[in-house]
C-alpha cells in the first residue's frame, strides 16, 4: 500500500490523488508555502515538493522579475 508523501499513512485507492508520481490524500496535496490545495496536474514542483502555479512557484524559484507584475516588469538584455 503506497503511503502518502506528506502525512506518510497508507493511501487507499479511492482518496488517491496521483501527483508528482505518487499518491496523496487529497487534502495533504497543498502549497508548500501558502497551503492552498492543490488539484493533480494543476502545480509546479520544486525538490518534490508542491507549490502553486501562482504565485508562489514563480515568486520562490522563478527569474528575478518574474510574476511580479507581468511581462513588463521582466527586462530583457
Amino acid at each position: 500500500m503506497p503511503k502518502c508523501p506528506k502525512c506518510q499513512k497508507e493511501v487507499y485507492f479511492a482518496e488517491r490523488v496521483t501527483s508528482l508520481g505518487k499518491g496523496w490524500h487529497r487534502p495533504c496535496l497543498k502549497c508548500e508555502k501558502c497551503g492552498k490545495t492543490l488539484t493533480s496536474g494543476g502545480h509546479s514542483e520544486h525538490e518534490g515538493k508542491p507549490y502553486c502555479n501562482h504565485p508562489c512557484y514563480p515568486a520562490m524559484f522563478g527569474p528575478k522579475g518574474f510574476g511580479r507584475g507581468g511581462s513588463e516588469s521582466h527586462t530583457f538584455k
